[in-house]
């Protein structure tokens, strides 16, 4: 059974783990570097309250999966990005599902109007996540340079609340 809450300080170090080892797996996020539970806790306490974070954890409350959407400088102020990442081996379950079902949520009360999402084009299992949702194609930011060095495509997704 998966049950989704809003992300405490607690959760930060399952969260560094399971995103670090989706960074080490490579290509699906623009994030290149491991993080640190210290990294999250603060980029969860940069609450302006124009952020929300979601975990998904499992019936041992162990952090299956979690989600956030904050302000972003390229984007409009009615606009969140999203940012998704599910345990490695368990996506296809629902998690994300369930994740964004509280996430819309939090986006309308908080006062967006739309999500975006910026996906590494060649990161199928996001692009297929997000169009299920209901996302759609909008923009494409080409030769994106991650902070590795690496360039990728970015395929911009467009979720209207």
């Amino acid at each position: 059974m998966i049950n989704v809450r809003p992300a405490i300080a607690l959760d930060a170090s399952s969260m560094a783990r399971l995103l670090n080892a989706i960074i080490a797996e490579g290509g699906t996020t623009a994030i290149t570097t491991e993080v640190s539970a210290d990294d999250l806790s603060g980029w969860m306490r940069s609450n302006d309250g124009r952020t929300a974070w979601h975990v998904a954890v499992n019936a041992s409350e162990e952090v299956v999966g979690f989600q956030w959407i904050d302000a972003a400088d390229y984007l409009p102020p009615e606009a969140a990005e999203i940012a998704t990442f599910v345990q490695i081996g368990q996506t296809g379950l629902g998690i994300g599902s369930k994740l964004f079902d509280a996430t819309r949520k939090a986006a309308r009360d908080i006062g967006y109007s739309w999500i975006n999402a910026n996906i590494r084009a060649d990161n199928e299992g996001g692009l297929i996540y997000y169009q299920s949702r209901g996302f759609q194609d909008y923009g494409r930011i080409e030769g994106y340079e991650m902070a590795n060095g690496q360039r990728v495509d970015k395929i911009l997704k467009r979720y209207d609340l």
